[in-house]
């Protein structure tokens, strides 16, 4: 099959240097992916005050919901496409594709359309508190409408990145990201937009990233470029792109939903926790970056090499992968203990000492826990990447209801004690499952 010079084939070649020369431009751009957030938060803060900041902490969960989700599917309809690809059928991978844009966005205008109607109760559930309401709709509604633009660009780097290129989204992404902070001063500071001038920034420079990939895949990728009959999807295409798409978007949807109702119980504990936990959430994103691409990179690894059954790369790529996250840990149990007061001061520009206090104490605690949602993260993607879909969401299960019981019974008795204790212990839980099954996995088990 013809590709472009920038895809790897996952299938031939020594595992851990394929697997690191394409999780490095996923990291990248992943890591500019979070500097969207940062920079508004960073700006928001020193400009429009710690009341704005929260505003924008009070509801980021929900947009982090959705945007998971959103990816989540894109990511499993991807998985599908990298197995064609390293089996070698082309005419199955358009076809893929196709129907993939056409399940996107049907499924996207429905979920999307019912969180715009419904955004006034959905942040009222939420506790966000009466005087940040009016900013915080402002700041979510925008980007609420403007996940289309998202899962457009998901929908093009995921594909992408199942044939290979992980290079092409990272350059992209830098122009955008680049972008982002060009407009976040120009809507926020010369035009006085306030938290909305984040939002349109944040899609402004989201649109301009899809606009550059499609002319990518135009010029580049003759694999990716599709005719009126790929569009012709049968019910098999839907069932298996469904089942693949919707096990991880319902994956990622249940980790942040689990989240989105710990921030329920975060808004009632005032601005100072707010702003505290929205900082610290920013620093363990970009600390969890390495892990999460890590498995995201994972996932197509082993459905490429799924696709062309070589079940002992499968087996050589994930022995890789956990030593290198292990690795990772134990420099991010360095740093959570050494530079997070700095670290917090910095993102929210404040010194207020109850907010450095409890945004350090919440590093100090669950990373030092990392090394278990490193095991998490991997497992559940290499899972999907070999046709494991129930057990991923299983894991995520035990993730919602764990943070479920912790906000309505822990967090009322020992406040934010209660935030920072809920992920390490649920975490333990999660892993279980995970690691039982992908033993017994056949992929796993055959030693042949």
């Amino acid at each position: 099959m013809k590709t472009s010079k920038t895809a790897l084939n996952l299938t031939e070649g020594r595992p851990v240097k394929l697997i690191l020369l394409f999780a490095i431009p996923v990291f990248l751009g992943n890591l500019f992916q979070i500097c969207y957030s940062l920079v508004d938060t960073k700006i928001v803060g020193r400009i429009l005050g710690e009341t704005a900041l929260a505003a924008v902490g009070s509801v980021s969960v929900l947009y982090t919901l959705l945007t998971g989700f959103f990816n989540g599917l894109s990511l499993g309809f991807s998985v599908l496409t990298a197995r064609f690809y390293g089996s070698g059928e082309e005419a199955r991978l358009k076809e893929n594709v196709a129907g993939s844009i056409v399940l996107g966005f049907s499924t996207a205008a429905v979920i999307i359309t019912a969180v715009a109607i419904l955004i006034r109760p959905i942040l009222t559930l939420l506790n966000v508190p009466p005087e940040q309401m009016e900013m915080a709709l402002s700041y979510i509604t925008l980007l609420v409408w403007g996940m289309f633009v998202t899962l457009a660009y998901n929908l093009c780097a995921n594909t992408l990145r199942a044939i290979g290129d992980s290079l092409t989204p990272l350059i992209f992404l830098v122009i955008a990201a680049l972008t982002n902070v060009a407009l976040d001063y120009l809507f926020i500071l010369g035009f006085g937009m306030g938290v909305r001038g984040a939002a349109v920034a944040t899609l402004l420079s989201q649109t301009l990233s899809v606009v550059l990939c499609l002319i990518r895949i135009r010029q580049g990728f003759p694999i990716l470029h599709l005719s009126r009959e790929h569009f012709a999807l049968s019910k098999d295409r839907v069932l298996s792109l469904y089942q693949s798409g919707l096990s991880m978007g319902l994956m990622s949807s249940l980790v942040n939903f689990g989240t989105l109702v710990l921030q329920s119980g975060i808004n009632q504990l005032g601005t100072d926790i707010i702003v505290a936990h929205t900082a610290a959430r920013k620093v363990c994103e970009i600390w969890g970056l390495p892990v999460s691409v890590l498995g995201s990179s994972m996932a197509t690894y082993c459905g490429q090499n799924y696709g062309a059954g070589r079940y002992d790369r499968i087996r050589q790529g994930m022995k890789s992968v956990l030593i290198l996250g292990a690795v990772w840990d134990g420099i991010v149990f360095i740093l959570a203990h050494t530079v997070s007061p700095w670290l917090i001061r910095f993102i929210t520009s404040s010194d207020n000492e109850e907010i450095i206090y409890w945004g350090t104490t919440y590093l100090r605690v669950d990373m030092s826990f990392l090394i278990v949602t490193m095991f998490i993260v991997i497992l559940r993607n290499c899972m999907q990447g070999f046709g494991d879909y129930k057990t991923p969401i299983l894991s995520s299960f035990i993730e919602l209801v764990g943070k479920l019981v912790f906000t309505f019974v822990f967090v009322r008795m020992f406040g934010y004690w209660g935030i920072i204790w809920t992920e390490p212990v649920v975490w333990f839980l999660m892993v279980i499952p995970l690691a039982v099954m992908t033993l017994r996995n056949p992929v796993i088990k055959d030693r042949s």
